[in-house]
């Protein structure tokens, strides 16, 4: 009987599982696998590229992973590994995609990956490996938490805004075609809506993101208590006070008092960024743009057939294929940025977003019928 042969790892596989002992289609997964693990690899490496410090450092350790996962499959292969294949199309497209842009949405497809290399993980494959690729979902997960913090506010801005001119603008278009009125009537109804909700989006942001802001800077910690500090009695003082308003029992509050007393001033507790919520936030200015932008981008969707005149019922169709295909390549950003699947995302929105069209019609139909 043949003795184990040990994988890059260092851990035992049978001799039987080599390139030697496989079916020709066998010898065709294990290949794929092997490129789609170069294929990863240089997806980190670029990604790494285009960033510094500490991530750039975690990107390359996961792109050095994913080598020796390469080699393991190589080694099964053996003399059959042959000239390397080309990756999935859609381990092409992230890579394509790393190398030209290295934004968080890419982190998020890469995370995508990991999610279904360890979900479909070969059976050929060793259990460490399989436990890697969980691992690496996570720390992706955490880098494209970073870059989801970053873009919250300003991106949750421009995908309701989208949203919201698609899904009300249609159904406004919709809703006074049912009602029986000329092409005209139906295209200045169109442009009203879209300025009209383009201007109440972004004047509606601009207030909720500034409020917000507003209410974090009344909750963050001043710096003139930090200087009151050395003045405090040690034994007792309200300090404690402080750490119980933040949620801490009062027995816990006081030892932590006690110990930031104790070490000051080199030891001192450091108070939160005040910046850093704020940057989660974003800025009223930049969410009023961003919302006033898209929503009359999503708007000018259903309006765009009957600048052309076309024919009233024939531009309905049209505006409803487009505002269909539109929802549900929103729906697929947000599932792609989410962690979520992008298809089931894409079909949620298609199917909110023609509801509501479809009720907004039925109701012009019958005011039509009623005032007709």
């Amino acid at each position: 009987m043949s003795a184990p042969q040990a994988d890059p790892a260092g851990r035992a596989r049978p001799a039987s599982a080599t390139g030697a002992h496989a079916s020709a289609a066998t010898l065709r997964t294990w290949r794929r696998h092997l490129a789609d693990e170069h294929a990863e690899s240089k997806i980190y490496r670029r990604l790494a590229e285009r960033r510094s410090g500490e991530e750039r450092a975690i990107l390359l350790e996961l792109a050095d992973a994913e080598e020796r996962h390469a080699g393991y499959w190589e080694a099964l292969l053996g003399p059959d590994a042959g000239r390397q294949r080309r990756a999935s199309p859609r381990m092409r497209l992230v890579a394509w995609l790393a190398g030209r842009f290295g934004s968080v949405f890419v982190l998020a497809l890469a995370q995508r990956a990991e999610t279904r290399s360890a979900s479909i993980a070969d059976a050929d494959a060793t259990r460490a490996m399989a436990a890697d690729e969980r691992v690496h979902e996570e720390v992706l997960r955490g880098l494209a938490a970073r870059g989801r913090s970053r873009v919250s506010g300003t991106f949750r801005a421009a995908v309701f805004g989208a949203n919201d001119g698609l899904v009300s603008n249609l159904s406004l278009v919709l809703g006074v075609s049912g009602a029986g009125v000329t092409t005209n009537a139906v295209l200045v109804t169109g442009l009203a809506g879209l300025l009209a909700g383009a201007l109440s989006m972004g004047a509606g942001e601009y207030v909720s993101v500034a409020s917000q802001r507003e209410l974090l800077d009344a909750s963050t910690p001043g710096t003139a208590t930090q200087n009151a500090l050395p003045n405090l009695d040690v034994d007792a003082n309200e300090l404690a006070l402080v750490y119980r308003a933040r949620g801490m029992t009062p027995a816990d509050a006081q030892v932590r008092a006690h110990e930031v007393l104790l070490a000051y001033p080199t030891g001192s507790e450091p108070e939160a960024d005040p910046h850093e919520d704020h940057e989660v936030v974003g800025t009223g200015l930049g969410a009023a743009v961003s919302s006033f932008t898209f929503f009359a981008s999503g708007a000018a969707v259903p309006v765009l057939p009957f600048l052309f005149g076309i024919e009233q019922r024939t531009a309905l169709m049209i505006a409803v294929i487009l505002v269909g295909l539109a929802l549900m390549l929103t729906g697929a950003i947000v599932g792609v940025l989410s962690g979520g699947p992008p298809l089931r995302r894409a079909l949620r929105q298609l199917a909110i977003g023609l509801g509501a069209a479809a009720a907004t019609y039925l109701l012009g139909l019958v005011f039509g019928a009623t005032l007709g």
